[in-house]
């Protein structure tokens, strides 16, 4: 090794960041938010078509198909607007979903999981959009409960942007220590 090779050894050790390549072709990812946006709308028409409104359909004890609108966001936040929220909640999920589509494009090779994560959230968000933009209102259908407790009706959009913040949450803990083990090792 010369000088040279010792000093380039040397900076990257003092910085504790290895050069990773950047991801080949990160928005092939995007195939899993069009894969959540159609299972979305499939089952939002499917519960639609065979389920009455605000009448559940027992599936298991602590588990109902119930049909109901969402005009608001998360937990019907803002439901009882006059419909200025609908026009809100688009603007927030077209500028989250191109944010999180850049973001996307920049990631590195070693970024799997982040790229799997922001496709989830960008496919819940658009499946909720293209309700909000055609009905007005979001269709939940999945209702859980307990002794008397229902949480919140929720869809399958839902769930991708739940499983696609939890898997940025896991990221921001532990990915950054992973990646520097793998690149270390």
């Amino acid at each position: 090794m010369t000088q040279g090779d010792d000093t380039a050894v040397s900076d990257k050790q003092q910085t504790g960041a290895a050069d990773v390549a950047p991801m080949h072709r990160p928005l092939r990812w995007l195939w899993l938010a069009a894969a959540v946006i159609a299972l979305d709308l499939a089952t939002k028409y499917a519960a639609s078509a065979w389920l009455a409104y605000a009448r559940p359909v027992e599936v298991l004890p602590f588990f109902n198909l119930t049909l109901l609108h969402n005009t608001g966001a998360a937990f019907s936040f803002l439901a009882g607007h006059p419909g200025w929220q609908r026009w809100l909640f688009a603007a927030i999920a077209v500028g989250a979903s191109i944010g999180l589509t850049v973001w996307m494009r920049r990631l590195k090779r070693d970024e799997t999981l982040l790229a799997v994560s922001l496709a989830l959230i960008i496919g819940g968000a658009l499946g909720n959009l293209y309700d909000r933009l055609v009905h007005g209102y979001v269709v939940d259908f999945l209702s859980f409960h307990v002794a008397g407790w229902y949480y919140p009706a929720f869809n399958i959009a839902d769930i991708g942007i739940t499983l696609g913040a939890i898997g940025l949450i896991w990221e921001s803990v532990f990915g950054e220590k992973r990646r520097a083990r793998k690149r270390n090792s």
